[in-house]
């Protein structure tokens, strides 16, 4: 694993190199200069008015530097994947993927309840208590929904919003101003950080008291093993399991809004003069073998990839938790799996 992450670090750096060298600009030396103004041609008068040939390049150059600079933030990405996938999650250091299963799963810690009875269909490992990643943006949610601050309040985006643990990106630049629904859609549907910090950051008494309430929250809720430091997940300290995870997913799913927002699979909001799209990051949404009903995806590094889901399987309303998963689509893939299963079972 080490010999092949270094051999793809050699390739993103020449990569990188390549890309900077094209775009570099060239300086010609003093005598070449002097040559190029001695053979140059004098300038008449007749053309002395009109606009230099080498304008019509502009917009090729700029087009030039465009691609340069999807280049190179393309190479960025590839560095941060690689580097994110080398390093082990929290859950593959306890030894959780080491775990077999009758389903063939590859999520490191599961559940899957029906939501009416309460009976555990399948669990494997969901006492574990791991990173959660995004999925604390459900609790996010659930304090914003129970507060019932107006959702047609304006917020703006401001520095405080702005990710410096993780360097994540985001659209939402400093300066844009949404209301809370648009927010709370945006947190929800896309998972977008800024927007969950700062619904948490516009919490009338403040952001530490709202992360107090979402503490309080999962206490209510009999979620003894589940900690919460920010709105975000960004944090590998916002911590809990899938038998936890369980019960937040049954409570979001009792208010409208989650349930609407959360499986929407598509938004688009006005910041300025521009026009954001935004998809939702669980393709499962936009699949008619899915009758989704409340969800949730996450990922750090440390987390793995995440999903939480209310979702109706051969007629009965299933919670579905899937924790530490590796790679982007094993989470999906178990998801179906579980369907697949779950229809054999239950029919």
């Amino acid at each position: 694993m080490a010999k092949q992450f270094s051999s793809f670090m050699r390739f993103v750096a020449v990569a990188l190199a390549s890309s900077l060298m094209a775009t570099a600009p060239v300086h010609a030396s003093k005598s070449d200069r002097v040559t190029k103004m001695k053979g140059k041609p004098a300038v008449s008068a007749a053309s002395a008015g009109k606009r230099p040939a080498a304008s019509k390049a502009k917009p090729v150059a700029k087009a030039n530097r465009s691609a340069a600079v999807a280049q190179r933030r393309q190479v960025h990405r590839s560095v941060v994947e690689a580097r994110s996938a080398a390093r082990p999650t929290f859950g593959q250091l306890a030894g959780l993927h080491l775990s077999a299963d009758e389903i063939g799963l590859k999520s490191n810690a599961v559940m899957v309840l029906d939501q009416q009875t309460n009976e555990v269909l399948f669990d494997k490992n969901a006492k574990a208590v791991l990173p959660i990643a995004s999925i604390t943006k459900l609790m996010t949610a659930l304090i914003v929904a129970d507060a019932m601050l107006p959702l047609d309040e304006s917020i703006t985006i401001t520095e405080a919003d702005v990710d410096t643990l993780k360097g994540s990106g985001s659209r939402l630049a400093v300066g844009t101003t949404l209301t809370r629904g648009e927010m709370l859609h945006l947190a929800l549907m896309s998972s977008e950080n800024r927007a969950a910090h700062a619904l948490g950051r516009t919490y009338p008494e403040g952001l530490g008291p709202f992360v107090d309430q979402m503490n309080a929250k999962a206490k209510s809720l009999g979620m003894s093993d589940t900690k919460f430091v920010d709105p975000t997940g960004l944090s590998p300290q916002n911590q809990s399991n899938a038998k936890d995870l369980a019960k937040l997913v049954t409570e979001a799913y009792g208010r409208p809004i989650i349930r609407e927002l959360s499986t929407s699979p598509s938004h688009a909001v006005e910041a300025g003069h521009r026009t954001l799209q935004y998809r939702n990051s669980n393709q499962l949404v936009s699949n008619p073998q899915w009758e989704i009903g409340v969800q949730k995806t996450g990922y750090i590094s440390e987390a793995g990839r995440c999903l939480v889901m209310q979702a109706t399987v051969a007629g009965r309303q299933l919670v579905m938790v899937f924790l530490d998963s590796a790679g982007k689509l094993t989470r999906i893939a178990d998801a179906e799996r579980v369907r697949k299963w779950a229809e054999a079972r239950l029919n």
